[in-house]
Order: structure tokens, then sequence, then C-alpha cells
């Protein structure tokens, strides 16, 4: 294992502890953070929302829909992309491609249907097309939708989706 999978597994165990613990030190409700920790399938997403200082902000009242990108998404990055961006010194970058995957409000998949686009917490918008029942969000495949959390849903996607 190289040094940056030991740097990427230690920031995932360390984020899914803080995660789940909360400010009390207690375990919390099921929101996004802790769903999405739990999951198991999204390490690397907890690791960058580690890095960007957005825990507190998903772990919040919401409601929120994301756009979660697994670690097969972020494996398909180009070599050494992940590790660029997390780099204290690209947070803003990395900021802005993790909420470019936040749309506030829950937007169930019978929701998703019936637009064109969503307008992010970036500020940018993805677009949204069904084709023979697939939806796609921007180039990425939602795989699993409607993974509900006590401050939102969770639709699951196969590709890191990134700003224009």
């Amino acid at each position: 294992m190289n040094a940056f999978a030991k740097k990427l597994m230690v920031g995932a165990a360390v984020a899914a502890l803080v995660l789940s613990m909360g400010s009390t030190g207690r375990a919390q409700g099921k929101d996004i953070v802790d769903t999405a920790v739990g999951a198991g399938q999204f390490k690397t997403l907890a690791a960058a929302l580690g890095a960007a200082g957005l825990v507190d902000t998903l772990k919040g009242k919401g409601p929120f829909t994301v756009f979660a990108p697994t670690d097969a998404a972020f494996a398909k990055l180009p070599a050494g992309t992940v590790e660029m961006l997390l780099k204290p010194e690209n947070k803003a970058k990395l900021t802005a491609i993790l909420t470019y995957h936040v749309v506030a409000g829950k937007v169930m998949a019978a929701d998703v249907v019936k637009v064109t686009s969503a307008k992010t917490v970036q500020g940018g918008s993805v677009a949204v097309k069904v084709m023979g029942g697939k939806v796609t969000i921007d180039a990425a495949n939602v795989v699993t939708t409607d993974i509900a959390a006590s401050n939102g849903v969770i639709h699951v996607i196969d590709t890191v989706l990134m700003p224009k």
C-alpha cells in the first residue's frame, strides 16, 4: 500500500469516527454524512468532505439532496487528481467540486425525473436527463436512488461531477 493510500485510509477512518460521533461524542441519528459513511462505499467522499471542512454543513438541518460519487467513481479520475485535491492549498477547488454535488432541498427520484436541471449549492446547475428509465446528472449515471437520511436524501452516482 502506497503512502497516499495509507493516508486516505487513515483520513477516512478518522472522518468516519468524527462523523459518527457528532459534537456530544454520542452516536447521532443517521444524517446524510452518517448514512454515507455507514454504506462503506464512500470512503474517498468522506475524506474529501473532511478535508474541505464540509462535514458540519452536511450534518446540519438541511434538507439536502446529495449526488454521492462512490469510491469507484473517484478512482475513475485521472491519476493524482484526488491526491492533488486533498492538499490544503486546494481546499477552495475541492469545496467547489463537492458542493456541486449538493442541491438544497429534498429531491426524491420521482421529483428528479420531472426536471431538466437543478441548481447546486456551489451555484452552478447540473443537467438532469431521463432516457430509457435511466437518469443521468451531467455525465454521471444515477445507480441507486432515494437513500433516506434524517436531513435529506442521497442518490448514488458513478462519476464525480465537475463544475463548469
